[in-house]
Formats: C-alpha cells, sequence, structure tokens
C-alpha cells in the first residue's frame, strides 16, 4: 500500500501530495543532472525525488524537453558524456546505483534493471537475425549450468509469443529491416522481458505500436509487475495510456516533478495547471477534422489520389507473402483521408506504394487524374515535387550534421530551383508557413525540440509546392501538447494552401481529430472505409469494432464524458446559479 506524504515544491505557493512507497525498490533522492555543450549548462533534472515499489506501475508523463528520459537513463547508468549528475542519489534495493562502477552497472542492466528503448531501428544490429540478437541475453547473462542451444531457442520462442509476435520460428531467422516498426518494438520488449528482471524501465515503448498491440503488451507489463512484483516505470508522452495502465502517474516539467500522486486522484482533480492542460489536450472531445474541412474543401470531380485494386507481392527464399491484397481508395482534393490498422497490415506499404517508392504488383495509381503505376525514373522525379513524405521520426529523418536553413533548401537546390537569393527567400517563406522563426534558420536539428524539428520536416516537404502530403506516423514521437500544435498547423496549411493528406497512423485519438474520411486495414485487406464520424460512431466491421474497443483512454473519455454531462446539466438548469448566487 502506498502512503503519501506532503512536501512543498520548489515553486509553489501551495503545498501539495506526493506518493511514497511504504518499502520502496527504486529510490531517487535529490537527483540533479546537467548537460555541457559548447561552455553552456542547461539543467535537465531539477532536484527529483521519486520512489517506486515492487510489482507498481508508475507512469512518467510530460512534454518533450521536460526531463522524463533523463531520469530513466540516470537510472540505468546510460547517460551520455555530455550529461552529468551533479547531486543526488539513486538506489535499488540495497545497491547504491551512483556509486556502482561500471563493471557492476554491467552486470545489474538486464538482469536488475531492463529497458525497453525508444526507437526500435537504432536498438538492433541490422546485421544479425533476430534470433540471435535474443539468445545473445542468455549467453551475456548465464544463468546456473551451460544450457543447450535447444533450451535457449525455446525461450526465445516463448519470449516471442509472450510478446505477441506472429510465426516466431520464422522470426528467428529475420533482420531487423524484415520487420515492421511495431515488430522490431515487440523485439526490444522480448529482450527486456528475457531474464524478469526486479525493474523494467520502458521508455515510449508503445508509441510505435498499433492500437491492439499495444493492449497486449501493457497487459503483458501489468502481468508482470503482478505475478512476479517487477517495479515498471513507464516513461510516455501518452496520457490516455497512462491514465489506463499505471496505478501512479508523476508528472514533469522542465526537469521537476509538479505531480505524483494515483490516477484516480490526478484525473478527478488535478493539483498542478500543467497537468491539467496534459489532461485537457488528451481528452477526446474535440471536433473531428471532417465537420472542418467539410465546409472548406471545393467540389473536385477528379480526386488527388486514387487507386484501384492495388496489390504488393513479396517473394524470397521460396517464400510469399501478400502484403496488399486488391486495395481501392479515393482521397479528394483538400481533404484527408487516414489508413488505419495494426502493425503489418499493409499501411505503410499502400502509401510507399502511391509515393512510387515500390512498385506494385497488380493495380492502378492515379495520382490527380494521371496514371503513374508506371511511371518512369524521370517521371517520378517530377512527380516528387508535388507529392512528398514526412516521416515518423524528425530526428533520423533530418541530417544533424545540416543548419534548418539548408534541410529546408536542400530540395530547391537538388531541383536547381531558383538563384541562392531567391532559395533563402523562399526558405524564410516557409519557415514563417510553418511558423517558426527566422532566428532558427542557423540551428541545427539537435538543438530543437521535437515539435520543431517535425515543423523543419513539413517545410521541407512544401519546398517545391507539393499539393500531396503522406504523413506516416508523423505525430507518434510528440507529446500531447506538441501533437496539438502540429495538428492545429496541418489544419491551417489544408485550408490556406489546399492540400491533401493521406495519413497513416495507429493512434486513433489524433486520427479521429484529422481526419475528413479513414480506411481500416487488416492483413492487407481494406476491410472499411467511410467518414470520420461513421467509423467511430457505427462501425460496420467487427474487427472496427475490436480496434476501437482497444484504444487507450478508457478513463480519459469517462472524465471526459462525466465533465460534458455536468455542463449539460448545468446549462439546462439556469436558475440553478442564480438561486445559490450570494
Amino acid at each position: 500500500m502506498n502512503t503519501a506524504e506532503p512536501r512543498v515544491h520548489p515553486d509553489a505557493s501551495q503545498t501539495r501530495t506526493f506518493q511514497r512507497p511504504a518499502d520502496p525498490l527504486l529510490q531517487v533522492r535529490g537527483l540533479r543532472v546537467e548537460y555541457r555543450h559548447h561552455g553552456s549548462t542547461t539543467t535537465a533534472v531539477d532536484g527529483i525525488d521519486l520512489a517506486v515499489g515492487r510489482g507498481e506501475i508508475v507512469a512518467l508523463v510530460g512534454e518533450s524537453g521536460s526531463g522524463k528520459s533523463t531520469l530513466a537513463k540516470s537510472i540505468i547508468g546510460l547517460l551520455p558524456r555530455a550529461a552529468e549528475r551533479t547531486a543526488g542519489s539513486i538506489t535499488l534495493g540495497d545497491t547504491d546505483l551512483t556509486s556502482a562502477r561500471e563493471k557492476d552497472l554491467e552486470g545489474i542492466r538486464g538482469r536488475r534493471i531492463g529497458l525497453v528503448p525508444q526507437d526500435p531501428g537504432a536498438s538492433l544490429d541490422p546485421v544479425r537475425t533476430i534470433g540471435s540478437q535474443l539468445a545473445e541475453v542468455f549467453r551475456l547473462h548465464p544463468d546456473g549450468a551451460r544450457r543447450s542451444r535447444k533450451a535457449v531457442r525455446d525461450d526465445v520462442l516463448r519470449l516471442l509469443e509472450l510478446v505477441g509476435i506472429d510465426r516466431p520460428e520464422e522470426r528467428l531467422r529475420q533482420y531487423p529491416h524484415e520487420l515492421s516498426g511495431g515488430l522490431k518494438q515487440r523485439v526490444l520488449i522480448a529482450i527486456a522481458f528475457s531474464l524478469q528482471p526486479d525493474l523494467l524501465i520502458a521508455d515510449e515503448p508503445t508509441s510505435a505500436l498499433d492500437v491492439t498491440v499495444q493492449a497486449k503488451i501493457l497487459e503483458v507489463f501489468e502481468r508482470l509487475a503482478g505475478e512476479f512484483g517487477t517495479a515498471v516505470l513507464f516513461v510516455t508522452h501518452d496520457l490516455a495510456v497512462a491514465t489506463d495502465h499505471a496505478a501512479r502517474i508523476v508528472v514533469m516539467q522542465r526537469g521537476r516533478i509538479v505531480e505524483d500522486r494515483p490516477v484516480a486522484d490526478i484525473l478527478a482533480a488535478p493539483d498542478d495547471e500543467y497537468t491539467a492542460r496534459l489532461l485537457e489536450e488528451a481528452s477526446p472531445h474535440r471536433r473531428p477534422a471532417e465537420a472542418r474541412t467539410a465546409s472548406t474543401a471545393e467540389p473536385v470531380t477528379v480526386p488527388a489520389i486514387e487507386v484501384r485494386g492495388l496489390t504488393k507481392d513479396f517473394r524470397g527464399k521460396g517464400e510469399h507473402h501478400r502484403a496488399v491484397d486488391d486495395v481501392s481508395f479515393g482521397v479528394a482534393q483538400g481533404t484527408t483521408f487516414s489508413l488505419v490498422g495494426e502493425s503489418g497490415s499493409g499501411k505503410s506499404t499502400t502509401a510507399r506504394m502511391i509515393l512510387r517508392l515500390l512498385d506494385p504488383t497488380a493495380g492502378q495509381i492515379l495520382l490527380h487524374g494521371e496514371d503513374v503505376t508506371t511511371a518512369s525514373r524521370s517521371r517520378k522525379r517530377e512527380l516528387w515535387r508535388s507529392l512528398q513524405l514526412v516521416y515518423q521520426n524528425p530526428d533520423s529523418a533530418l541530417d544533424p550534421r545540416l543548419a534548418v536553413s539548408d534541410i529546408i533548401g536542400e530540395p530547391l537546390l537538388n531541383y536547381r530551383v531558383g538563384t541562392g537569393a531567391e532559395r533563402s527567400a523562399r526558405v524564410a517563406e516557409l519557415l514563417e508557413q510553418v511558423d517558426l522563426p527566422v532566428a532558427l534558420a542557423g540551428k541545427r536539428p539537435l538543438e530543437l525540440s521535437g515539435g520543431q524539428r517535425q515543423r523543419v520536416a513539413i517545410a521541407r516537404a512544401l519546398a517545391l509546392g507539393a499539393r500531396t502530403l503522406v504523413l506516416d506516423e508523423a505525430l507518434s514521437a510528440l507529446d500531447v501538447l506538441t501533437q496539438a500544435q502540429v495538428l492545429a498547423l496541418l489544419a491551417d496549411l489544408q485550408q490556406d494552401l489546399g492540400l491533401t493528406y493521406l495519413f497513416i497512423s495507429h493512434d486513433l485519438h489524433v486520427v479521429e481529430q484529422i481526419s475528413t474520411t479513414v480506411g481500416v486495414m487488416r492483413q492487407g485487406h481494406l476491410v472499411e472505409t467511410g467518414p470520420t464520424a461513421q467509423i467511430f460512431g457505427n462501425p460496420s466491421s467487427d474487427y472496427t469494432r475490436v480496434l476501437l474497443a482497444s484504444n487507450p483512454g478508457h478513463r480519459l473519455r469517462a472524465r471526459s464524458g462525466s465533465r460534458t454531462a455536468a455542463a449539460h446539466a448545468h446549462t439546462a438548469r439556469p436558475g440553478l446559479s442564480a438561486l445559490s448566487a450570494p
């Protein structure tokens, strides 16, 4: 059972309640971490106290730059070279982690502390099979007598099944590039689970996962916590997930903890104004995009995108896999069409064919009425002036060596558009369009926030005058406040420039807000399409109903519904406030 202990936050004018487990497994006291860069110092974690009990799931939430990941890396001893712990202590049980030697920490990582990192693409060895990378955990951390290869293989298969990976026998022989982002993330979760650690640090572990897989993974977290007493520190920007699965929520802002209380208490009455803003943005109460775009989009008979019978087969090593099977849909100009579905459903493969980065096995692709299915290399290059991709992760999509002005201006240079002065003027215009100050033009991506980097990626996509953008999980790496800002930007750009969006996402909350129409994919098939309100309010497919039921945020929706009902009750009885007025 948790016991509460009041203390005064350094910047607060009131006393707030912070949770303390009675017998903590993890204890952080007065932690301060600073980053040093080119002679300047930035405080990322500022005097933090945190305790996590055995078997407890604690969600650490906050926007990008709040210090969440720095705190998590401090606990496991994986801070980058530029970072330094300048004060405080971290203990795990009776082990002082802050005074432990690197050799001791190597023995603790994996066995006592497991880590699920955020970016699966950068965390798996691209030249080794999935099976060998999972088996390596048992080799590096031998437990008792030497085990046979068959015993290790059996354990690896069990782990793959535990985290919901299909065809586990086949996956053992595959390489990371052959797996979807969601499957790669599940492999990392299996590695972290492999030795049943005392503490599991999950750093945005479900940001790349669809809602059904996400629910299954989070159930595994809960089972580990309940059956084995594993403590879980769940670092996330997704409040919907946090409120559904954590016992406690710890809210960070600017390196400090502003609130640390049970989920029910925070949902009922957040103490801090920042927490209230996070809850407001995460609550599913805003009107879907179709209500905005329906009145502004002019009727156009020729769709911006039309695919007919689109099919894609992958063959290799005597195996055949149909990733996309006879898919047809159209996207009206100036609207947003979202493709949703589980990892491996064919969403991204469909998008890559439309972008002409993959050749279809069968079917047709028409862009603004022109058949581009068999476009030549030179025609594709011309096509990419008006059709552009915004990637999922701006960190890997932007060259860290280049200044912002060079990143945005690169397409203009590659296509030899304008003089140097004209290109500079166009870059300034694009910065203004995406609401970035011109002063950022000389900075590099690492000096920007996640939201600013994604705005740079959008500006680059628009550089040559693109009319259609394919946004592949373009908001999944952003916190709810930054998501809301980028969603507003996309809506403004669509209205001002008449843009068409093909939006690929597993985040149904975002899809409901941005979409005019929605298509649901499963195992390569398009099982349902229709207006957003119809898909979310009255789906015709059983699979769509399963997706919606798996959508996180049940407690947030209940909170939003009760608040709406209370507001309606209040407005329905106008005389009540007059009667109660002094």
